[in-house]
């Protein structure tokens, strides 16, 4: 009985060896400051261009599509131009917790940001926020053009060329998470008549 419990032991320590010897082959993922990895998804962000914006439809089935954003502003805030009848902003005015995706395939590198979307119709920040690139999408831009603004409450990246890889074993990628703060310029919000 004591050889059978010793023989365990030594069973048990040679297979927590062998894994830490494995483990030390492994690049240990970084641990970096919110700044950092900001600063990395926003390099992300501004090589992708375009990112899937997923909301949820009235049946709980996730709907991504391809979005032109402009770049997150200093508080991460993200803002995209859309037409008011799109079926993103009924899904939104449903329910507007979405998610961003952006996807670098060089890097290979992504960003996703979880947060909640607001649909603004201020005259102004329409203004502010045009591209010219537009103009055949949108040709009565002040019925015909909306804004959605997403705050975001938490941020995922992985960069394999910035060794941001996150958890090794759970894959879980480094997050951001952000405060409740209301960012400037979304306090109008398109409401239904």
């Amino acid at each position: 009985m004591k050889l059978r419990n010793f023989t365990l032991k030594v069973c048990a320590g040679l297979l927590l060896l062998s894994g830490a010897l494995i483990t030390l082959g492994q690049p240990l993922p970084q641990r970096l400051s919110k700044d950092a990895l900001t600063t990395a998804a926003r390099e992300i962000i501004a090589t992708a261009r375009y990112c899937a914006l997923i909301t949820l439809d009235s049946k709980g089935r996730a709907q991504a599509r391809t979005m032109d954003p402009f770049p997150p502003d200093d508080n991460m805030l993200v803002w995209f131009g859309t037409n008011p009848n799109s079926r993103k902003v009924a899904e939104i005015r449903r329910n507007n917790r979405v998610t961003l995706y952006y996807f670098d395939r060089e890097g290979p590198a992504y960003v996703a940001i979880s947060g909640i979307a607001r649909l603004v119709n201020d005259p102004k920040e329409k203004a502010r926020r045009w591209k010219d690139e537009w103009k055949a999408f949108y040709p009565d831009r002040k019925k015909g053009y909306l804004l959605i603004a997403v705050t975001p409450q938490e941020l995922e990246i992985v960069s394999e060329k910035k060794g941001i890889v996150g958890d090794a074993v759970r894959w879980t990628p480094p997050t951001v998470r952000f405060g409740s703060e209301r960012p400037r310029g979304t306090r109008r919000t398109l409401r239904r008549r």
